[in-house]
């Protein structure tokens, strides 16, 4: 594959949404960028097929300063002259903001932010409460779709067993349920999309998204990130600091970047329907695109062998999930 590689899209299910298998977005990424450059980013990755972007915000009314980065995805999206049909929107709805009203203040809240009037996928974030009722959740998020607000839902870091009661309350109440689970996935962090709970989910057309593919670029080699890294399960995180240094190595073997390699990774899981990489740079783009060429070269079962002795948190981790 080329610069002129064009990503590749699957379906989601039966959503009728087809995502491109690389996603951009991810833990703020628009407010990390130059707001020119950030609009060529995003027209640029359209043109190379790119067409989910996450716009998850973190933070609450109290944070200083007060996150935009939606609102500035909006402002790129316009100044990268992209019309609407041209990308599907991802949304973070939280559960600690969550009412007797539902999610619909939050998420029109959301989307009068972006400046759209839906939203084509919404993701639910972590489960920290045992006072809520998913069967609430799940004929909620059903009204939504129902009103045309969202397309599909899903989940980010979720037990597969609390996914698995949201899959049959689903179909016990006649509606559409989770159809993915943005999950952490990297040659460090595997134990869960690659332990037997998930597997059963996939087994039964339950998808993945992959995230936090480089730690918060420590993987990539930025072992001492300036801005904050996600959550540490199993409190592993000195030893993927570790591993970056022998991931660089085995990444320049194949005369790649390490950068490649986790993308390449994460792509290389048959149930994984994106990738979400958080490029803040025209050559990060570049490069997140070169890993489809190099796991078509180096093939999926050579690259998961090879990354093996970086696996970090198994044993460690239960595979359930949080």
């Amino acid at each position: 594959m080329s610069a002129t590689t064009i990503v590749p899209r699957n379906p989601l299910g039966q959503t009728g949404l087809s995502p491109s298998i690389l996603s951009l977005g991810s833990w703020h990424t628009y407010d990390r960028m130059d707001f020119h450059a950030a609009a060529a980013l995003l027209r640029k990755a359209v043109n190379a097929g790119i067409n989910l972007f996450d716009v998850g915000v973190y933070g609450t009314a109290d944070t200083q300063p007060p996150p935009i980065t939606d609102i500035l995805f909006s402002a790129m999206v316009r100044a990268a002259g992209l019309r609407r049909e041209d990308y599907l929107l991802s949304s973070k709805l939280w559960l600690d903001f969550n009412d007797e009203r539902g999610f619909r203040p939050q998420l029109e809240r959301a989307l009068y932010r972006v400046g759209v009037d839906y939203a084509d996928l919404v993701i639910l974030g972590d489960l920290r409460r045992n006072d809520l009722s998913l069967r609430d959740l799940v004929l909620d998020l059903a009204g939504l779709r129902k009103a045309g607000l969202i397309r599909a839902w899903g989940v980010n870091n979720w037990s597969a067993g609390s996914i698995r009661s949201l899959i049959d309350i689903s179909a016990a109440e006649g509606v559409e349920g989770p159809q993915l689970a943005q999950l952490k996935y990297s040659v460090a962090r595997r134990s869960i999309p690659d332990g037997e709970p998930f597997a059963a989910l996939f087994a039964d057309g339950f998808a993945m998204q992959s995230s936090d593919v480089m730690e918060g670029g420590i993987l990539a080699g930025r072992t001492s990130p300036a801005r904050e890294v996600g959550r540490d399960p199993g409190g592993i995180r000195e030893r993927i600091v570790a591993t970056a240094e022998p991931l660089a190595r085995l990444a320049a073997s194949y005369g790649a970047s390490a950068a490649q390699i986790c993308i390449a990774f994460a792509l290389s899981h048959p149930n994984n329907v994106s990738t979400l990489f958080g490029a803040t740079r025209l050559e990060q783009l570049d490069q997140a695109i070169a890993a489809l060429g190099l796991l078509e070269r180096i093939g999926a079962e050579e690259l998961r062998a090879a990354v093996e002795p970086f696996w970090c948190d198994r044993g460690i981790v239960d595979p359930e999930g949080p």
